[in-house]
């Protein structure tokens, strides 16, 4: 099994915030979801690998080639779905599109055509006047028109409605029957990734937090609520985080065996979702209400 993206040592410093030895592979023919609070370095990580931005240090490896090195044959195989516009919007649908087919050699204009009518594209409206989520479609229609290995995604389900949102999950799904192909999907939106990813990326701070098959977490992690009696200092070190109410708490904990073995005939556990997941390790124990 081959590394799609490959990061060594990777750091950025801004003047508030830095990414720091970000070291990362990402496995072909696999649905990686990164997640990841607002300001955690998740879109500055895809720009780096998109050649938008350079590291102050560290190197990235798309499909085993220097991404700064090989730029124009790296993004040949690259489809990008971003939530800000990188069109010109002055132009039509259509000229937008005559624009952008001869810079892919793959390029497929039937499927183009195909996904312009799914999406009921406009191909007379300019791109300014589209709205975000006909954006996003556009954005999607272009990444999956010539046959990119790679999808890189940062917040596509953003401004779309619920009913598309489901649609374009299924025609990554259907994507990725391709063993060949492999999606990456930055979102804030974790239900998402619970019904289509296959890893998990979780950055936060600029760091990395775990990098991690999705069905693993849910053996790895256990939620527990009960009421707050159960907690005192040694016990509460067991949590990566503690949501607590005038009613009891709710925490995280890293270690499931452990945590069944002494809350569970005491306390609620269940399986966490990714929300509940990225939200306490965020917040750790310093949330009360």
């Amino acid at each position: 099994m081959s590394d799609v993206i490959r990061l060594d040592h990777l750091s950025k410093s801004y003047d508030r915030f830095e990414l720091r030895d970000i070291s990362l592979s990402l496995k072909e023919g696999f649905i990686t979801g990164l997640i990841g609070p607002n300001g955690a370095g998740k879109t500055s990580l895809i720009k780096m690998m998109m050649g938008m931005i350079y590291p102050d240090q560290g190197n990235i490896l798309m499909f085993g080639q220097n991404n700064q090195l090989n730029q124009a044959a790296v993004k040949e195989r690259i489809g990008y779905v971003s939530d800000e516009n990188i069109y010109y919007e002055n132009l039509t649908v259509k000229q937008m599109k005559k624009v952008m087919a001869p810079f892919y050699t793959q390029w497929n204009e039937d499927t183009y055509m195909k996904y312009q009518e799914l999406f009921k594209l406009p191909p007379g409206k300019k791109i300014k006047d589209l709205s975000k989520g006909m954006k996003i479609k556009f954005s999607l229609a272009v990444a999956l028109s010539h046959d990119a290995d790679l999808l890189i995604m940062d917040e596509p389900t953003s401004g779309l409605d619920p009913i598309f949102r489901r649609e374009m999950l299924e025609l990554l799904s259907e994507h990725i029957q391709d063993e060949k192909k492999s999606i990456l999907f930055s979102t804030h939106n974790t239900m998402d990734l619970d019904r289509i990813a296959d890893y998990i990326v979780f950055i936060n701070e600029g760091r990395i937090v775990f990098n991690e098959m999705k069905e693993s977490l849910s053996e790895q992690y256990l939620l527990v609520k009960g009421g707050k009696e159960l907690l005192d200092r040694d016990v509460r070190r067991w949590f990566v985080g503690i949501r607590e109410s005038g009613l009891g708490f709710e925490g995280l904990i890293s270690n499931r065996t452990e945590g069944e073995r002494y809350f569970r005939d005491t306390a609620i556990c269940e399986t966490p979702t990714l929300e509940e997941i990225m939200y306490f390790t965020v917040k750790g124990s310093e949330t009360h209400v």
